[in-house]
């Protein structure tokens, strides 16, 4: 571990990120039953903000090194699949978008989902709280931040650009038409 930080300072970090992995877990879960149907993507536009705030403290923060350097079995994660459906059915017309991977290295636009990357991030968000639900918050942390630079960031990113150009698209137009008639 880090000397810059100690046991209870992860501890603080790791109840922090469980926190915002819950809200996100029972959001999504929310929006793939229909609840507030007529609200799904400013409801996952904030769910996908609030996430990637957790995300921003674990890139903040310094690197979780586990002790022995070895991550304990959580056992098989949860099937998201229904999850997934539930998301592309509330997604109809606006899953599928346009992203650079990596504005760095690919130039080349590549075709995402908005329900599998939801779901993607989800399923590495949880992997994590397992560890967290076993008391194991170092392990939750070090998961959570290895993930958040591997996978789940890069999603979660992507998914909030093509949220936010959704909601911007639809009340940009709106203000426009308003202005004009």
């Amino acid at each position: 571990m880090s000397e810059a930080n100690s046991p209870q300072d992860w501890n603080v970090l790791a109840e922090r990120v469980a926190r915002h992995v819950e809200n996100y877990l029972n959001g999504l879960e929310a929006v793939a039953r229909g609840d507030g149907e007529e609200h799904t993507i400013p409801l996952l536009l904030l769910e996908v903000s609030q996430v990637i705030l957790a995300g921003a403290q674990l890139g903040a923060s310094a690197d979780v090194i586990l002790p022995d350097n070895w991550e304990p079995e959580v056992g098989p994660d949860p099937d998201l699949d229904a999850v997934r459906q539930g998301l592309a059915e509330r997604l109809a017309g606006l899953d599928e978008y346009v992203e650079v991977f990596d504005p760095y290295k690919d130039t080349e636009p590549t075709s995402y989902r908005l329900s599998d990357d939801l779901v993607d991030v989800a399923s590495d968000l949880v992997h994590g709280l397992r560890h967290y639900q076993q008391e194991r918050p170092l392990e939750a942390l070090w998961w959570w931040q290895y993930s958040y630079f591997n996978h789940w960031g890069n999603h979660a990113g992507a998914s909030l650009r093509a949220l936010h150009a959704v909601v911007a698209n639809a009340r940009l137009d709106v203000a426009h038409e308003t202005a004009t008639a």
